[in-house]
């Protein structure tokens, strides 16, 4: 009897260093691939300022004012002066729809009945 309770301890001994071992590669993989997302996060971060940077080079006053000059026969661009702007008053908004037809409506008041 103790023969059979030394080898199904051992067994399950073996099965606990099994799972322990495959436990700790599935863990060793799953660290390996999240120190690649971060540097792949990080290198992606590092791209989106140098663009952020192209992209404010690339939209300053000057330049466009002085693309808009040369290019002034095929495009017609104009800069923009105070006179070109509207104000609020002036903006015809669309009518407002009405949502319920009430014409037989019924007032309700507090007063007629209980006091």
């Amino acid at each position: 009897m103790k023969s059979l309770l030394y080898v199904i301890t051992s067994l399950l001994v073996i099965g606990l260093a099994f799972w322990a071992y495959h436990e700790n590669y599935k863990t060793q993989e799953a660290l390996g691939e999240t120190d690649d997302l971060r540097r792949d996060i990080g290198e992606q971060r590092a791209r989106l300022g140098m663009l952020r940077a192209e992209w404010a080079y690339l939209n300053r006053p000057d330049r466009l004012r002085e693309l808009a000059e040369i290019n002034f026969e095929r495009l017609g661009l104009l800069p923009l002066a105070p006179d070109q702007f509207g104000r609020v008053d002036q903006v015809s908004y669309p009518a407002q729809k009405t949502l319920l037809n009430l014409e037989n409506a019924v007032d309700v008041s507090s007063d007629g009945g209980e006091e």
